[in-house]
């Protein structure tokens, strides 16, 4: 996405019209208040927040693999197989031995690295979710 920087500007007057920084606040103050509660790091859950909203505001795009770990991780747990399940069967037939076994490992990093952000963001967004999807 091509943004000027006079585009950029509308966006943020935007924010600021819709209350989004005053709803940023309120929420990372609750958030904060509820850490020190539980016992938390406060720091840490406002490192998160700020990596959030930065994320938002560039406007990147999710993750497509993420998402997909993500999903498996809130259905099923984690999986001894979540790496055969992530596996791109299709993509994976065509490779030689020696590509099949860099795939395998590349696949595998990607993977913990998706658990680690899924095991952040669970702390933060999962966590507060009813059965049902909502938030508290």
């Amino acid at each position: 996405m091509d943004r000027t920087l006079k585009s950029l500007a509308k966006e943020a007057k935007m924010r600021m019209k819709k209350g989004f920084w005053e709803e940023y606040r309120q929420r990372l103050d609750h958030e904060r208040a509820s850490a020190k509660e539980q016992g938390r790091n406060e720091d840490k859950v406002s490192r998160y927040f700020h990596e959030k909203v930065s994320t938002e505001i560039k406007g990147e795009s999710p993750d497509e693999f993420y998402l997909k770990v993500r999903d498996l991780l809130l259905k099923e747990g984690e999986v001894s197989d979540a790496i055969g399940r992530l596996t791109d069967r299709e993509y994976y037939n065509t490779l030689t031995y020696s590509e099949k076994q860099r795939y395998t490992l590349e696949l595998s990093e990607k993977y913990l690295r998706a658990l680690e952000r899924f095991k952040r963001e669970y702390e933060f967004e999962w966590k507060g979710r009813t059965q049902n999807g909502n938030k508290r």
